[in-house]
């Protein structure tokens, strides 16, 4: 599953429509509209093999929804980085923390033409808030960082949070995840918070198994990573509890945390496949 690229006619983005994209699979898992033939038959040969899959991806929704409005009330965050933000799917992170303080301001960021086509949905702000969207991947952080459209948006002597929720599993080891999310948090000033979920084939590794060689034919990296290698990207934070969590089970008590599945549906830990986990930045 491609990555995707510029370079169509007169300049426009180059979509390939006729290979499968990671965004528009899990926007195809979340019932959206956005996908195409490809992402659909790549999203049917997944869930063929892990039926799962559209829970997963409406649990791992629910989580970062929760988790922003944690941060948001709890932690007085106001200062919102998110990574991998993938296809606007209503509510965005944006809303759900403007609820809570209309003040707040958002970049999100990724490297999906397709993402990019729609971004005017992700600047959507409130009046007193704001959003703005950086083309960019997380393995490059200085650009992430070096962003005009960050740097106007977001003030780096105060805390930010920083998310990248069901992103880092398409990046294998040999693109080094961990100091990619290292040098962006270092960046962050003390009371910064991580918000991370990530796929993994502790409860059925067959299944994410194959899941991995189906993104992998499509041309996208997969790995999954247990629990003690996604629990080494919280190095050096201390974690928010309940530690490293299901997502299902990450403070579910959370009132208003989602509006795309409740995040109490009844699934068990193999069908969601995932851990998620929220720290602070000493």
């Amino acid at each position: 599953m491609t990555d995707g690229s510029t370079g169509g006619p007169g300049g426009l983005p180059d979509l390939r429509v006729d290979q499968p994209h990671t965004a528009r699979v899990y926007d195809y898992y979340l019932g959206g509209k956005s996908n195409y033939e490809a992402d659909r038959k790549a999203g049917d040969q997944v869930m063929a093999v892990w039926p799962g899959a559209p829970v997963a991806a409406r649990t791992n929704r629910a989580f970062m929804h929760r988790a922003g409005r944690v941060l948001a009330t709890e932690y007085g965050m106001d200062q919102f980085l998110d990574i991998g933000a993938g296809i606007p799917t209503e509510p965005n992170l944006h809303q759900v923390v403007q609820d809570e303080n209309p003040r707040a301001r958002i970049v999100y960021v990724d490297n999906d033409p397709i993402v990019l086509a729609h971004a005017r949905a992700l600047m959507d702000s409130s009046p007193e808030g704001r959003t703005a969207y950086v083309h960019a991947s997380v393995t490059e952080p200085q650009t992430i960082l070096q962003a005009p459209e960050l740097t106007r948006t977001l003030d780096f002597s105060r805390p930010v949070a920083m998310s990248a929720v069901a992103l880092l599993h398409f990046v294998p080891d040999e693109s080094d995840p961990y100091a990619c999310v290292a040098e962006l948090v270092d960046a962050l000033p003390s009371g910064s918070a991580l918000v991370l979920s990530h796929g993994t084939g502790d409860f059925d590794p067959e299944a994410m198994k194959k899941v991995a060689q189906i993104y992998k034919s499509g041309g996208t990296e997969a790995q999954a990573r247990s629990r003690a290698e996604f629990a080494r990207f919280f190095e050096g934070l201390d974690l928010v509890e309940p530690g490293i969590e299901v997502p299902h089970r990450w403070r579910p008590d959370v009132a208003g945390g989602a509006r795309i599945g409740t995040g109490q549906e009844a699934v068990d830990d193999a069908t969601v496949g995932l851990w998620a986990g929220v720290a602070v930045k000493p």
